[in-house]
């Protein structure tokens, strides 16, 4: 029985789920493979990168759906969504960033509508619907913390913890919300071994009037992949690794975001609550099973530091 890539839940002899394709489109009743192979995605992320404006080291397609012709388009401009194919040297990275995202939605950290497709190949690609472009020729303004700092591609690894809270400080509406929402953010990273939360991966977006931290992104457990001693891309306290838990709640909930114990309490209990359920998810992801045994090797660890 197969596991639609969209929701992760069973749907028989079929590729994807009737609920799966109507969180694509509710006039979508069957989903085309992406006419590519792996190999020709990353050909087309070559041919294309020097008109698009998302960029990064992974390479990166833009895309829309083509609901009548059931299918996904490859566009260089006005696309809604973003697709990710295959690493060619690091395995897994499709599975591990989907699965990463489902595992944010449980504690209560945005996600845009993401999921995984079937290429031409059979292999599976990564799609994460536009936050900043939800409509045809519709932008919303958002920023990441590397341009709100002045900071380069280069440079995006040369800050802290720190500066991202008082760049939330400094641009947010309401800035004591926006960090307990980064405090969350940043359990998270730890918890799942996300060591790549760089500057460009943190952004701000302007809706409904206020200035906020915009949804999750490029969330994925990066240690497994790179097999990394560093336990955060930015500094906490000074440090990359050999984190605390007293690190994370004296100094940076407490002390540098400025959040109260009651509120700091609520996010370790919404954790606690959450993180049974990660497990369950991981069996049901399309990681292969050595994979899922080290991203549940690597959490059961971190959770015991922090409580």
């Amino acid at each position: 029985m197969n596991r639609c890539p969209v929701t992760l839940e069973f749907c028989g002899n079929e590729k994807y789920s009737k609920q799966g394709l109507a969180l694509l489109s509710p006039k979508l009743v069957s989903l085309q493979d992406f006419p590519y192979t792996a190999k020709e995605q990353l050909e087309q992320a070559a041919e294309h990168a020097s008109r698009l404006s998302i960029q990064g080291v992974q390479p990166k397609l833009s895309v829309k759906l083509n609901v009548s012709k059931k299918s996904f388009e490859i566009v260089d401009q006005f696309g809604t969504f973003i697709m990710k194919p295959p690493h060619v040297i690091y395995p897994e990275l499709v599975e591990n960033e989907d699965i990463s995202m489902r595992l944010a939605k449980t504690v209560g950290i945005e996600t845009p509508l993401h999921g995984m497709v079937y290429a031409k190949d059979q292999s599976l690609t990564y799609f994460i619907g536009r936050f900043d472009r939800p409509k045809r020729h519709h932008k919303i303004a958002v920023e990441d913390f590397a341009q709100l700092s002045g900071a380069s591609r280069d440079t995006k690894y040369e800050s802290s913890m720190e500066r991202v809270a008082a760049l939330l400080e400094k641009f947010c509406t309401f800035p004591l919300i926006e960090k307990q929402k980064l405090f969350r953010l940043t359990l998270f990273s730890y918890l799942i071994g996300n060591e790549d939360m760089h500057l460009k991966n943190f952004s701000l977006i302007r809706r409904n009037g206020k200035i906020e931290l915009s949804p999750a992104y490029d969330l994925l457990n990066s240690s497994i992949v790179l097999n990394t001693q560093e336990e955060l891309a930015l500094p906490l306290a000074g440090k990359r690794s050999n984190l605390t838990r007293t690190d994370f709640v004296n100094y940076f909930g407490q002390e540098r975001l400025g959040l109260s114990p009651k509120i700091i309490q609520l996010e370790l209990d919404n954790f606690r609550k959450a993180i049974p359920s990660w497990g369950v998810w991981l069996e049901k992801s399309f990681l292969s099973r050595p994979m899922q045994k080290k991203y549940q090797d690597i959490v059961a660890k971190r959770v015991k530091i922090l409580t």
